[in-house]
C-alpha cells in the first residue's frame, strides 16, 4: 500500500463549518484536519456552567456576551486557521461575533479533563494568544480545586497566576467580575 493512500485529506474552514453543521459529533479544526472531542464528566460540566452561569447573569444587558462550549473561537495565523471549542467564551466586540463561531473573544476558559489537559495547556494556550483581543486565558482544573490563569499584559507577554486556595477568586478586571473558587466549584464535591 502506498503511503498516499494513508494521508487524509485536507478540508477547507468552509467544508469544515458546513460539515458541523450537519454533524452529532462535535469536531476542532486545526489548519485543515479535524479532530473528534470527547465526552465530559459531571464535574466538567458543573464547573463550566457555574463559570457560564455567573457570567450570564453579570453580562445580562451589556455590550460583552458569554458563550458556552458550542461556540466556536476562530484563529487564524501564518496561512492556517482553527476553530476550537472553549468551555467558556466572552466577546466584547460584536463586529467579530458570527452565527457559529468568533473571531473576537475577550475571555476563554477551558475546563481540563484527563484527555485535554496537555492540549489545552500547549497547543491552546499558544493558539488562543495568537488572537490580539484575548484578555485572559483560565485553565480549570476539575479534579482538584486549582484555577491556572494566563493574562495579557499591557507591555506585550503574559503574566501567569495559581489559585489555590479556598478564598481566591478568578478576577476579571476588564469584565468588572470576579467569582469564588467555591462558586466555580459548587456541586463538584472538590
Amino acid at each position: 500500500m502506498s503511503t498516499a493512500s494513508h494521508l487524509r485529506p485536507w478540508i477547507s474552514p468552509e467544508e469544515y463549518l458546513e460539515g458541523e453543521l450537519l454533524s452529532e459529533i462535535r469536531h476542532e479544526y486545526f489548519a485543515g484536519e479535524i479532530f473528534a472531542m470527547a465526552g465530559a464528566s459531571e464535574n466538567h460540566n458543573h464547573i463550566a456552567g457555574n463559570i457560564f452561569g455567573e457570567l450570564y447573569l453579570h453580562l445580562r444587558g451589556k455590550k460583552c456576551a458569554p458563550f458556552m462550549n458550542d461556540m466556536k473561537a476562530h484563529i487564524h495565523g501564518a496561512g492556517d486557521d482553527w476553530f476550537y471549542y472553549p468551555d467558556v467564551m466572552v466577546n466584547c466586540d460584536p463586529a467579530g461575533q458570527h452565527k457559529y463561531f468568533c473571531d473576537t473573544p475577550s475571555i476563554i476558559v477551558e475546563v481540563l479533563s484527563p484527555d485535554s489537559e496537555t492540549r489545552d495547556r500547549r497547543e491552546k494556550r499558544l493558539a488562543y494568544e495568537k488572537i490580539a483581543t484575548v484578555q485572559t486565558y483560565a485553565l480549570v482544573a476539575q479534579d482538584r480545586r486549582e484555577v491556572l490563569v494566563f493574562r495579557r499584559k499591557p507591555e506585550g507577554g503574559w503574566s501567569r497566576e495559581v489559585l489555590p486556595e479556598a478564598g481566591d477568586a478568578l478576577r476579571l478586571p476588564e469584565l468588572e467580575f470576579a467569582l469564588s473558587l467555591d462558586a466555580i466549584y459548587a456541586r463538584t464535591g472538590l
